[in-house]
């Protein structure tokens, strides 16, 4: 696994401050999130409710409740505090009754923030009843300063329930209000419907989601292979998995931890090693829900493979429990999601046996620390923090400028005890790349070129691609040129990502020359580009009116054994209309015929349009007559990936096999 490397000499202060001056001039200060309680810097206010917030989730699980509510009249007591406390509650049965005790707390006055909270537990605890009045109370305005819970709220909260009728009422009225709900509520319809059994239910959703011209995002593939796997469809699930490349969709940490799991369980061990490497490859360090699935593959003889990884998921024994004594609490702080960073600086008796890691947020931490004023810095190194990776890298991803993040990454990097090593010297580059600080990127990746750390080809790509926004083309080709002594020797389909990235980056920083040389290259070491890459090439060139080097570019598709799609036929066509070449253009539409492939409507518009005027009108005759019309919104370059895995999804589900398509049918069948 990865090594740490030091970096302290390296990022003292005096290289952060320098770098950073320029960004501070164009940074545009917004009131703090903690302006009501300006007598504390933010850093110490943070860490008071952190306190409070862990004094609560002890009692909450103690023999003694009737000391919350003296500690739930300390002045500090705030919507903050209580939502917090809330989504850490042992059981819904105890949330509830912290719910009843705050009645009896004067100063206190329920907000957005701990109505969701309270909301989300009346929802995984499917007390649909006590949901529903609290929705409608909140929807009727009976709360002040709440406002309404948006159509994509009410979608969650009653998918946790397993309500999937209210789900469908929710989304039905949003279509009928907007027309157009957003991915992620098909996401939802079709990760509810797949934990229920409905397996005809969720394929046909994701294909109504085709069919109106959505864009499946990495969620909708989590869902799908979450679905395949859990049905028993695990070769499936893998075939998706590896088809998302091509879709250019990033793998995430949930599918690699789903597919483990599967794999683990029934001992395939050398695809789980294989699934490994591409993990690392991607940048991922492992989730701890993977222990288990790791663990039985160690224990089978695979203990080079996963012996680091296991060590990376081990709590950090720096990292004490927190503690009570006398009713007195710990001077420290917490954590969320089982990842607590935090040193208590104290070795007191615990209460009623209990153990708790501190409460701790990094976004809310990373937001305390937004100005990176002297006096929070000053407060953040009396806090003994216990620095890892997992909480660095955290810190590093929440912070809301990269000029923040990188003040931070300086001053952590000189912490005792704390060395960067890839994830975070990754995200620092990335979050660097994303805000177009060029000069800045260029000094950490000379100094970790020094260091000899290896990044993975994820994070080049994804700057690659911040690049091509910004217009920093010269820039994301000095990246490319160093892919070698940045991430080693990568594999073929790597090296096609990277290639692809930089030629879309060429063509949006209009470096065409550029593209072209690149292309060649490419094709020169043995690295033939997707369809989708000469299809986009050939689309920009057109618009540059370049007829020649989009004639060119179809050429070499052929001549590389690559089967023209519809979309590329629609680039090829459209084309040559537009450059009034209406004969070339009903070729290569006849050409789309005998492949059986059709074409949009506004195409074959076009092409009759372009024939009447250049006086083909038997020939404008004939294509308005031909019957090969796809639809518009879903005619895209991806299109016939898309469908690639609506076939794999729904072909391994044979009880759905004769049942009306979505897609035709146009509703959803509950």
């Amino acid at each position: 696994m990865q090594q740490s490397y030091h970096l302290l000499g390296l990022l003292g202060y005096p290289f952060c401050s320098h770098q950073s001056a320029n960004i501070c001039r164009t940074l545009n200060l917004e009131a703090h999130n903690f302006a009501n309680k300006s007598c504390k810097n933010a850093v110490s206010l943070y860490l008071e409710r952190a306190r409070l917030i862990d004094r609560i989730r002890i009692i909450l699980r103690s023999n003694s409740p009737d000391s919350l509510v003296s500690v739930l009249n300390d002045p500090a007591l705030d919507s903050f505090v209580v939502a917090n406390a809330l989504k850490s509650a042992p059981s819904p049965d105890v949330a509830l009754s912290f719910i009843e005790t705050l009645k009896h707390i004067p100063h206190f006055t329920h907000n957005q923030n701990t109505l969701y909270a309270l909301a989300k537990i009346l929802a995984k605890s499917h007390q649909m009843g006590k949901l529903k009045a609290l929705i409608d109370g909140i929807n009727a305005g009976k709360f002040r300063n709440v406002a309404r819970v948006s159509f994509m709220d009410q979608m969650k909260l009653y998918a946790a329930a397993g309500d999937l009728d209210s789900v469908l009422c929710v989304w039905h009225e949003w279509r009928v209000s907007q027309k157009c709900p957003n991915i992620e509520s098909y996401n939802i319809i079709m990760m509810i419907c797949a934990q229920m059994g409905k397996d005809y239910e969720a394929v046909t959703t994701f294909g109504r989601m085709i069919d109106e011209g959505g864009i499946p995002n990495s969620r909708t593939y989590t869902v799908i292979i979450e679905h395949l796997v859990n049905s028993g469809n695990l070769n499936s699930a893998m075939r998706i998995f590896n088809l998302l490349p091509s879709l250019r969709v990033k793998h995430t940490l949930r599918q690699y931890a789903v597919l483990v799991d599967a794999l683990c369980g029934t001992d395939q061990f050398e695809v789980v090693k294989s699934l490994l490497s591409e993990m690392q490859v991607d940048g991922f360090l492992p989730s701890r829900g993977m222990y288990s699935s790791l663990q039985r593959m160690h224990d089978a003889g695979f203990i080079e493979e996963t012996l680091e990884l296991i060590k990376e998921m081990l709590p950090d024994q720096r990292i004490e429990n927190v503690k009570m004594s006398s009713g007195d609490y710990c001077d420290d702080e917490d954590e969320v999601d089982g990842n607590g960073e935090f040193e208590c600086s104290h070795n007191n008796a615990k209460a009623d046996g209990i153990k708790l890691k501190p409460w701790l947020d990094p976004a809310i931490l990373a937001s305390s620390l937004r100005y990176w004023r002297p006096e929070e810095v000053s407060s953040l190194e009396d806090a003994n923090f216990v620095w890892t990776t997992r909480l660095v890298s955290k810190m590093i991803r929440t912070f809301s400028s990269a000029e923040s993040a990188w003040q931070f990454f300086c001053w952590v990097a000189n912490q005792p005890g704390f060395s960067h090593d890839v994830h975070t010297v990754s995200r620092m580059i990335t979050k660097l790349a994303r805000e177009g600080n060029v000069n800045m990127v260029e000094e950490l990746i000379s100094i970790i070129k020094i260091e000899g750390i290896k990044l993975s080809y994820g994070t080049i790509r994804t700057v690659i691609d911040y690049y091509g926004v910004s217009g920093k083309g010269e820039a994301a080709l000095k990246v490319f040129q160093n892919v070698k002594p940045l991430c080693g020797t990568l594999p073929t389909n790597c090296l096609l990502s990277l290639y692809s990235s930089i030629l879309r980056t060429f063509t949006k920083c209009k470096m065409n020359s550029k593209a072209l040389d690149t292309l060649d290259e490419m094709i020169l070491c043995g690295i033939l580009p997707k369809i989708q890459t000469f299809s986009e090439l050939m689309h920009h060139f057109a618009l540059e009116g370049d007829m020649k080097t989009v004639q060119r570019l179809f050429g070499m598709v052929k001549q590389g054994g690559i089967e023209p799609d519809g979309y590329m036929f629609k680039v090829l066509i459209r084309a040559y209309c537009n450059s009034n070449r209406a004969v070339l253009a009903l070729r290569a539409f006849e050409d789309m015929k005998s492949s059986n492939l059709m074409t949009d409507v506004s195409t074959k518009r076009l092409l009759v349009k372009s024939l009447w005027k250049e006086g083909k009108l038997r020939e404008a005759a004939a294509v308005e007559e031909t019957n090969m019309e796809a639809n518009n919104d879903s005619y895209t370059t991806s299109a016939a990936n898309f469908q690639r895995v609506y076939r794999v999804y729904s072909s391994s589900f044979p009880t759905i096999i004769g049942k009306k398509d979505l897609c035709e049918e146009g509703s959803i069948n509950s």
